[in-house]
């Protein structure tokens, strides 16, 4: 009688952090139910083996060289939409977060958390849940609870969003990975778009109408 083999989760790890990626692959090769088909410093390369590795599940960091990690999570899920991305990050319950939910991203763990949780992630994600903080699961509910009918582009509305939050011009501009003048010429749009002339003004009437 032939005895089939277990089929293994199989999870491909994106992250520059040498000592991070190679860690979280010696802890899942040494478990049964998971095999790391390879890892990875940048998506690019992660990218070009999609189809050979097989994912079912990606543990990806965001702060990559060359492509961003939110870049690479829609490259991957246009690729193959059925696998389940983790992001690995440093930036708990922040906008950059939430924004790589919105590319597509299951959920999230922290650099700092311990390998029980990193497990209990993974188990969650197999699941079907979606591995995050009260905070950026209160962000996600936020956004669909935002008046859909906003003038406001996706962009606008994050960076009117930090600045509610008492953000400079030069926070907004290093949680987006964009340049402060960028960040101004978004803010004079705003202006423009709600017809007022100051900050508070913008808020006020963001918050009133649900645009933020």
């Amino acid at each position: 009688m032939e005895i089939l083999e277990k089929e293994t989760t199989r999870i491909v790890i994106i992250e520059d952090n040498e000592v991070v990626k190679d860690g979280f692959a010696l802890l899942l090769n040494g478990m049964a139910e998971f095999s790391v088909p390879n890892s990875y410093t940048n998506c690019e390369d992660a990218i070009k083996r999609l189809r050979k590795d097989k994912p079912d599940i990606i543990l990806m960091d965001l702060e990559l060289p060359g492509m961003h990690g939110i870049e690479g999570i829609k490259v991957i899920k246009k690729e193959i939409p059925e696998v389940s991305i983790v992001v690995i990050t440093v930036h708990d319950d922040s906008s950059l977060v939430f924004e790589a939910l919105c590319a597509g991203a299951a959920g999230y763990i922290t650099k700092t958390a311990n390998y029980s949780s990193l497990l209990e992630a993974i188990e969650e994600v197999k699941a079907g849940g979606a591995p995050m903080s009260s905070n950026i699961a209160k962000m996600v509910v936020q956004s669909f609870q935002r008046n859909q009918n906003t003038p406001l582009t996706k962009r606008e509305t994050q960076v009117l969003g930090l600045l509610a939050k008492g953000k400079s011009y030069t926070v907004i501009a290093g949680e987006l990975f964009i340049h402060k003048e960028t960040v101004k010429s978004h803010i004079k749009n705003i202006y423009a778009k709600l017809r007022v002339h100051s900050k508070a003004d913008a808020i006020e009437i963001a918050t009133k109408e649900r645009y933020i």
